[in-house]
C-alpha cells in the first residue's frame, strides 16, 4: 500500500511538472510577454531611461544651482625670496602658513542672452608662522554678479531647441523598438506555428501512409493493385518517416527560439493557438504619410541632424569674428585680525571687466571651418530629405502589401477548406478503388500547402500591420496615437 501510494505522488508530481512548463499563446499574449519581458524589451527600456536623464540634466540646468565650496585646511612650509629695504637685498626666507575657506554661490543661466547671474558669498581665513606672526580673516558677505558674451555664441539659445526635440526623438524612439519588438514576436509566433503544423501534418500523413500501405497490401493479395503502385505507397510511409523526424527537430528549435525571445525557461512547452480572421481595418495613405511625418523618430532624427548643422554653422560664423565678454560684479568685502571684524563695517567692491579678442591673422583656419560647416547642414538637409521619400515609399509600400494580404488572407483560408475536404474525398475513393496512388499524393501535398499558405498569409498581414505601426506610431484599429496609449515608466501600452 505504502509502494502503492508513493508511486501515485510520483506520478502526480510528474504530471505537476509537466503542467508548469506548458504554456499555451496566442499572438497577443506573445506581443505582450515580449514587451515584458525579453532582454530586448530591458535594452529598449534603459536605452530610454538614458535619454530620459540627459534630459532631466538639461532642465536641471535651466534652474539655480546652489554650491558649497570648502577647503578646510592648507598648509604651507616653504622658502621663498623676499626684499630686504635695511639691506637693499634680495634674501630667501622661510615661511609657514596655515589658510582656510569656504564659498556659497547661486548661479542661474539666461537663456535668451547666453549670460550667467550669480549671487556668492565667501570668508577666507589665513594663519602666519615664523618671525612675524599674524591671523586674518577676509570676508565677501555678498556679491551679485552676471557674465555675459557680448557677441558670442550662445549655447543656451540652442539647447532650448534642441534638447526638447532629442528627448521627444527618445520617446518616439522607445515605442518605435517596441513595434519592432512586435514584429520579432509576431516572425517567432508563426515560426512555431508552422512548426507545430508541419509537425502535425506529419504525424497525420505518417499515419495515412502507413494506413494505405497496409491497405495496399491487402488489396495486393487479390491484385487490386500492382507492385509498383505498392512500392509506390511504401516509399510514401518511408518519407513520411523521415519527414515527421525532420519536423520534429524543427519544432524543437522554433520552440526553443520563441521560450528564449520572451526569457522563459528553455524546456518550455508553448502551445500555439492561431488568430482568427483579422478585423476590416482601414489605412488610408494620406493619413499614414502625415502620421509618419509627425511622429517617426527618422523625421525628428534627421531635423535634429539639421538643428545641430545649424548651430554648428552660427557658432563657427560667430567665432570668426572678434568676440567680446563682459563681467560685472557689485558687492562688499572687508578684511580683520578677528572673524566679527571681518564682517563690521564692509567696505564696497564693484568689478566691471570687459575682453574683446580679435583673429587678425589665421591663414583662412576660420573661414575653412565655416565653410565645412555650411556644407554639413546642405548636406544634412539633403539627407534629411531623402530620408523622407525613402519613408513615404515604405509607407505606401507597407500598406499596399497590408491591403493585398488581407485579401489574400480570406483566399488562403477558403483554399484550405477545398483542398482539405478533395483530400478527404480522394482518400475515401482511393480505400474503395476509385482513385490511383499519384491521385492520392497529389491531394494531400494540396491540402498540407494549403495550410502553410494560410498560416503564411495570417503572418505577412500582422507583420505589414505592426511594421505601419512601426512607421506611423499610429493604432488604426483604434484611432489613437500610440504615444497616448503608452506608459513610459513601465514600457508597455496601457
Amino acid at each position: 500500500m505504502k509502494r502503492l501510494t508513493t508511486t501515485i505522488c510520483l506520478f502526480t508530481s510528474l504530471l505537476l511538472g509537466y503542467a508548469q512548463h506548458t504554456v499555451r499563446l496566442n499572438l497577443a499574449k506573445t506581443i505582450e510577454l515580449a514587451n515584458e519581458s525579453s532582454l530586448a524589451a530591458f535594452r529598449h527600456k534603459n536605452m530610454y531611461q538614458s535619454s530620459y536623464w540627459e534630459y532631466r540634466t538639461y532642465k536641471a540646468n535651466r534652474l539655480p544651482s546652489l554650491t558649497l565650496d570648502l577647503m578646510p585646511a592648507q598648509y604651507y612650509r616653504y622658502i621663498t625670496q623676499r626684499y630686504d629695504s635695511d639691506s637693499d637685498t634680495d634674501v630667501y626666507r622661510l615661511q609657514q602658513m596655515f589658510c582656510a575657506s569656504g564659498g556659497l554661490s547661486i548661479h542661474q543661466n539666461f537663456d535668451w542672452l547666453g549670460g550667467t547671474f550669480y549671487i556668492d558669498s565667501n570668508l577666507e581665513y589665513m594663519r602666519n608662522f615664523g618671525e612675524t606672526k599674524s591671523t586674518q580673516f577676509s570676508s565677501i558677505p555678498l556679491r551679485i554678479g552676471y557674465s555675459q558674451s557680448l557677441i558670442g555664441y550662445n549655447a543656451f539659445r540652442w539647447e532650448r531647441k534642441i534638447e526638447p526635440l532629442k528627448f521627444e526623438r527618445a520617446k518616439k524612439e522607445f515605442i518605435y523598438n517596441t513595434e519592432v519588438l512586435s514584429q520579432e514576436a509576431v516572425r517567432h509566433f508563426f515560426n512555431l506555428a508552422m512548426a507545430q503544423a508541419d509537425h502535425r501534418l506529419a504525424k497525420e500523413n505518417m499515419t495515412s501512409t502507413d494506413t494505405l500501405y497496409k491497405i495496399g497490401l491487402e488489396r495486393q493479395k487479390i491484385a487490386a493493385i500492382s507492385q509498383a503502385d505498392l512500392l509506390t505507397l511504401q516509399l510514401d510511409r518511408v518519407n513520411a518517416q523521415n519527414t515527421l523526424e525532420n519536423a520534429q527537430m524543427v519544432l524543437k528549435r522554433a520552440t526553443f527560439a520563441l521560450a528564449l525571445f520572451l526569457n522563459m525557461d528553455k524546456d518550455t512547452k508553448i502551445e500555439i493557438d492561431l488568430p482568427g480572421r483579422p478585423h476590416d481595418i482601414s489605412i488610408p495613405v494620406e493619413e499614414a504619410l502625415e502620421m509618419a511625418k509627425t511622429n517617426n523618430p527618422q523625421y525628428l532624427h534627421q531635423r535634429q541632424n539639421v538643428l545641430e548643422a545649424e548651430r554648428n554653422v552660427n557658432k563657427t560664423r560667430v567665432e570668426s569674428r572678434l568676440n567680446a565678454s563682459v563681467n560685472a560684479s557689485i558687492g562688499f568685502n572687508q578684511v580683520a585680525e578677528t572673524f566679527k571684524g571681518a564682517y563690521s563695517n564692509p567696505l564696497h567692491q564693484e568689478l566691471v571687466s570687459v575682453s574683446i579678442s580679435i583673429p587678425l591673422v589665421d591663414w583662412g583656419v576660420r573661414k575653412g571651418k565655416y565653410n565645412m560647416a555650411k556644407n554639413n547642414l546642405n548636406v544634412a538637409k539633403i539627407a534629411a530629405r531623402q530620408e523622407e521619400i525613402n519613408l513615404e515609399e515604405e509607407v505606401s509600400m507597407t500598406i499596399n502589401d497590408f491591403i493585398i494580404q488581407k485579401r489574400m488572407i480570406a483566399s488562403a483560408e477558403e483554399a484550405w477548406e477545398l483542398a482539405e475536404i478533395a483530400y478527404n474525398q480522394t482518400k475515401k475513393r482511393f480505400i474503395i478503388g476509385k482513385a490511383d496512388v499519384s491521385s492520392l499524393t497529389l491531394s494531400l501535398a494540396r491540402q498540407q500547402e494549403a495550410q502553410k499558405n494560410y498560416i503564411s498569409s495570417l503572418q505577412n498581414y500582422w507583420l505589414n500591420y505592426y511594421k505601419i505601426r512601426q512607421l506611423t506610431l499610429h493604432d488604426f484599429a483604434t484611432g489613437i496615437s500610440l504615444a497616448d496609449r503608452f506608459d513610459f515608466d513601465n514600457g508597455k501600452y496601457r
